[in-house]
């Protein structure tokens, strides 16, 4: 094929067996825990999506602090990897989708997001810079139900929950996002965070957990 300036390298995350999980769309679930929601001044009804670029993971354990914002905020998440896909899907269907999960953080540039949100515009600015998806290794095991979610900064608990207390459940969620768009082998969800979001300064570090998958630690740096 003769291109016409060099392909961009494969976005991808690795998995906890040492291979290569290839990433095409991030998609994000807003506001997926009550708690959250009513400490963003919303209530929940339908879930919602925002996406972020695959350009955007982080694979290297460090979180470069970005330009024009002093408001950055953690959101620690559950992430879906999908093997398939499609549109309209039954929830079996969604189901037999899952490659994997992993845990991850949606950072946030909050002042830019809150910006946009009050003048009605797209959030990209505020949600979809670089750097803005740290992402775990990939497991084939999914976590319990009632698996607890939690993060740390520099030692201390800021958030906390169980995935059961997600609104909407994974395959739910894979459900409505294929009756909006045709989803595919390599996509990844982020399914929301709970309650305690907060900034994020450099040199702090920053540790997500949930319980049955390998835990994800970040250098702001």
């Amino acid at each position: 094929m003769n291109w016409v300036i060099p392909p961009p390298p494969q976005p991808f995350v690795l998995t906890d067996e040492g291979g290569h999980f290839p990433v095409g769309r991030i998609f994000c679930v807003g506001q997926n825990y009550a708690e959250h929601a009513r400490e963003m001044g919303s209530e929940r009804a339908e879930p919602f999506f925002f996406c972020k670029s695959a350009h955007s993971l982080v694979r290297d354990g460090q979180f470069p602090y970005p330009s024009a914002s002093e408001m950055v905020h953690h959101e620690v998440e559950l992430v879906v990897a999908l093997q398939a896909g499609g549109s309209a899907l039954s929830p079996e269907e969604a189901k037999e989708c899952i490659w994997g999960y992993a845990v991850g953080l949606d950072m946030t540039r909050r002042d830019l997001q809150n910006a946009a949100k009050k003048a009605g515009r797209p959030w990209e600015s505020g949600k979809a810079f670089e750097h803005s998806a740290p992402c775990g290794r990939l497991s084939r095991r999914a976590p319990q139900a009632e698996a607890r979610i939690t993060f740390h900064c520099n030692g201390q608990l800021r958030q906390q929950g169980q995935l059961d207390h997600m609104i909407w459940s994974v395959e739910e969620i894979v459900v409505r996002l294929s009756q909006l768009f045709e989803v595919r082998a390599g996509d990844l969800i982020f399914t929301g965070t709970p309650a305690g979001v907060g900034k994020v300064r450099p040199g702090d570090q920053l540790v997500g957990r949930i319980e049955g998958l390998e835990e994800l630690v970040v250098k702001v740096v």
